[in-house]
């Protein structure tokens, strides 16, 4: 009775989800994964582009809701540059949320990854300082895709958001106009081990990065270790 018993904690041990914090840890990770294939794609983001960013932020697998009207709900993480000018390394990632009603309709039901660039200071300030309304409170534009694609159009270089969508192994500039972005407290404190704001993370230096966004940041300081926009 005593083996049969025994042998039941282990297979519940072994089938039971992942703790809190063990999830946090693999959504960081795969925060690195989704980076790194997309980078892979032969039209990806303009060199260009991600050499000016000030920020990234990924989100692995949003998924579309069932909530009578639609909507979509994902998490990831915001990786910026750092230093005062943003013109440092990339430092320690700050978990945030993305959610929205418009672009729900549009995944079908698949799984889709995100990526998102923040090209100017305004567009750091506004989504370190609070829950932030794609097109209202940061403006925002599907970005151009491609080493041909043109980096300089009227609309990327008015747009404080360069936003992106790989679904169905399709990548392409995608509008999220409308959704909305904010810090993931929560998810933070379960990285970290206590409380923190994104700007403490990201600005203020207050941790180093965890070993679980080892790929990510790596990723971005061997891809564009340098801030090339003409602030700096």
């Amino acid at each position: 009775m005593r083996k049969v018993l025994v042998i039941a904690i282990v297979t519940l041990w072994a089938v039971f989800p992942l703790s809190a914090q063990e999830k946090e840890v693999e959504r960081l990770k795969e925060c690195g994964v989704v980076l790194k294939e997309v980078l892979g794609m032969p039209e990806n983001v303009p060199q260009e582009l991600l050499d000016k960013a000030e920020c990234v932020v990924v989100i692995p697998s949003v998924i579309k809701l069932a909530f009578g009207i639609g909507g979509s709900y994902g998490r990831g993480a915001l990786v910026c540059r750092s230093g005062k000018d943003f013109n440092g390394a990339w430092g320690a990632p700050a978990m945030f949320a993305l959610e929205g009603g418009s672009f729900g309709l549009q995944l079908g039901g698949q799984a889709t990854d995100f990526l998102l660039l923040v090209m100017n200071h305004r567009g750091a300030e506004s989504i370190l300082g609070s829950k932030v309304k794609l097109g209202a409170d940061a403006s925002a534009a599907a970005g151009p895709k491609g080493r041909t694609a043109s980096a300089a159009t009227d609309i990327v270089m008015r747009a404080e958001i360069l936003s992106y969508s790989r679904s169905r192994g399709l990548f392409a500039g995608v509008s999220l106009e409308g959704s909305t972005l904010r810090s993931d407290g929560e998810a933070n404190q379960k990285i970290y081990g206590r409380e923190l704001d994104a700007r403490q993370i990201v600005r203020a230096g207050a941790v180093k990065a965890p070993a679980a966004a080892a790929d990510l940041v790596g990723l971005l300081n061997k891809k564009s270790p340098r801030n090339k926009s003409s602030k700096n």
